[in-house]
């Protein structure tokens, strides 16, 4: 049996891989346990076509610099998943796979992590497992009937896997309109249930969007400058991987646009009256982000080129007249839904009183947990707007690490 470990890591994704860079930088005795594979997320929870959203020079790991001959490309997932593997051999990390945590307890001092394996105890654990992995549907789904096929945007694969028929794709976030395009470019009829969500577009002024953006510091913007009037975090801005995806744009390709998902009535898809107005916050949210970056290059005096209108913005929105209100479901064709309305975590497992809020979700500062000793690694908005994604994990996990490190 083991000794005491300095640190468990909970999750081999690009977070909890990142971590584990740090700890052996700073010469910490650990373990890194997986319940499956390196990147299993990346590798189960993406569609056939799914790329990258942040650029390939954006998209490396601490202790990494990119030296490929495509810096603003977008790698596909698969490439990602090859990349935390090779990170894991070059760096020589300590990942155990296939060792998945059953409960995260604490006794006499320590932290006790149990597995099929046997129980390991550490000082301190980073639970960097993410609160994006378990789909979330709104309670009408329920109604829907038992014979239309309904999915999980992290369970879809391709047009191709689908039934015959039309396809309901519901939210407009960037799952959603990525994988409405990616039907409406196979051929498919798709209907989409929109919601208020930003845009932003892929390339801006000679680079991109995100790009600058982080050179602009907006994607430092604090967490609690970003939570809404109603208590909750805005969903990230819709951007397609390599090029921008506009409401306008899809309706453009065929795609039938929707107000709000409401709900099932007595054999009809009802639909809000929003539509409009989810295309005009949209748009604002675009405006918005690249008056920020106008403001940015002439603050610095940088030399970029001018602006340049973006196809996918200029373009007229083809919208149903009158708006569709409502859908007969026998009579429409849709043979699948596709559920693109959000994800939370899968936290059960922690064993650790108050370490969880009343919806099961970490209570944290800045990913630093309640228990002396415990963090989180990996959270979505969990201390800025740039807080779990790819680009953002180097600068968290350093600082979790160096806490962690001075107790």
């Amino acid at each position: 049996m083991e000794g005491i470990l300095d640190s468990v890591v909970i999750g081999a994704g690009s977070a909890g891989l990142g971590a584990s860079y740090f700890l052996k930088q700073q010469g910490l005795k650990h373990c890194v346990l997986e319940r499956s594979r390196i990147g299993e997320t990346w590798r189960m929870q993406r569609w056939d076509s799914f790329r990258l959203n942040s650029p390939n020079i954006r998209s490396i790991l601490p202790g990494d610099s990119y030296s490929g001959a495509d810096p603003w490309g977008a790698l596909t997932h698969h490439e990602f998943v090859a990349y935390l593997e090779s990170y894991v051999e070059r760096h020589r990390l300590p990942v155990r796979t296939g060792i998945p945590v059953q409960e995260l307890t604490r006794d006499d001092g320590h932290y006790r992590v149990a597995t099929p394996d046997g129980t390991i105890r550490a000082r301190n654990v980073v639970i960097a497992t993410g609160n994006l992995n378990c789909p979330v549907r709104p309670p009408w789904s329920a109604e829907l009937p038992s014979a239309l096929r309904q999915i999980d945007s992290s369970a879809y694969r391709s047009a191709a896997a689908l039934d015959d028929g039309a396809v309901l794709v519901v939210g407009s976030g960037q799952s959603g309109g990525q994988i409405a395009e990616d039907l409406a470019l196979a051929g498919r009829s798709v209907f989409l249930a929109t919601c208020r969500n930003g845009r932003w577009v892929r390339h801006y002024r000679g680079g991109s969007m995100l790009n600058w953006l982080t050179l602009s510091g907006h994607l430092d913007l604090p967490r609690r400058e970003l939570i809404l009037p109603s208590g909750k975090l805005p969903a990230r801005p819709l951007l397609g991987a390599t090029h921008t995806i506009s409401l306008q744009s899809l309706s453009a390709q065929g795609v039938v646009l929707l107000g709000r998902f409401l709900g099932v009535d007595n054999g009809s898809l009802i639909f809000g009256d929003e539509l409009d107005d989810h295309i005009r916050f949209a748009d604002e949210v675009s405006a918005d982000a690249k008056r920020l970056v106008d403001q940015y290059i002439e603050r610095t005096g940088l030399q970029a080129p001018p602006a340049e209108d973006d196809p996918a913005e200029t373009i007229e929105p083809r919208l149903p007249s009158p708006p569709i209100r409502s859908i007969d479901l026998a009579a429409s064709g849709i043979s699948s839904v596709i559920w693109s309305t959000g994800f939370t975590g899968d936290f059960g497992w922690v064993g650790l009183p108050g370490a969880l809020d009343a919806t099961g979700q970490p209570l944290h500062e800045d990913g630093i947990g309640v228990d002396p000793g415990i963090y989180f690694a990996g959270l979505d908005f969990a201390s800025t707007r740039k807080s779990g994604t790819v680009p953002g994990i180097a600068e968290e996990v350093a600082r979790l690490v160096d806490h962690l490190a001075k107790r």
